[in-house]
């Protein structure tokens, strides 16, 4: 499973009347292009094939009024990696699209991170252990393996420490489809 980092970036610009817009510099725009920006790390600047990587916004936050343009905006998202070395680069790049892209529009993007979990990866050696027990109890029927997922797991704290071996455990009603995580 992906690693997980949360990312704050702050977009100021120059609060104004919306009825004049020339007269500021207005951080929900900048926002909404540093957005757009965001999205071509992942499909023009990481290689999707060995290192695949999700950015998403999740949270944005501005203006107090409907008819002025406010002086900051606040987007917040999460970072989310299957190769160590990548998510050290997106930060950098991530970094350095927000903060070019804002004072191409004389406003300033102050940008920060939180990691909160490396990659969760099982340990071959474990794997090779396991796989015939786990298949004898779940039954060979039940039985599958996974692919990678962007979702991403805390159990990786400790296989920094020690190799480690996760796997999931499901139960739902015969032919009734599972229902993933976060759902509404």
């Amino acid at each position: 499973m992906a690693s997980v980092d949360i990312f704050r970036i702050v977009v100021i610009g120059k609060q104004t009347h919306a009825a004049q817009p020339y007269s500021g510099i207005d951080p929900i725009v900048v926002a909404s292009q540093i957005i757009m920006g965001l999205q071509t790390i992942v499909s023009r600047q990481v290689n999707s094939v060995t290192a695949p990587t999700v950015i998403s916004i999740s949270q944005i936050n501005g203006g107090e009024r409907w008819n002025i343009i406010p002086e900051k905006v606040e987007m917040i998202g999460t970072i989310r990696c299957l190769d160590r070395a990548t998510r050290d680069q997106v930060h950098e790049k991530l970094k350095k699209a927000a903060q070019s892209i804002a004072e191409s529009a004389g406003a300033q993007a102050e940008v920060s991170f939180r990691k909160i979990g490396p990659v969760c990866y099982n340990d071959l050696t474990l794997h090779k252990l396991m796989l015939p027990t786990l298949k004898r109890v779940a039954g060979e029927q039940y039985f599958y393996e996974a692919p990678a997922t962007t979702g991403s797991e805390d159990f990786a704290h400790y296989q920094e420490q020690i190799p480690g071996y996760f796997f999931y455990i499901g139960a739902t009603t015969p032919g009734v489809d599972s229902v993933q995580l976060h759902q509404p």
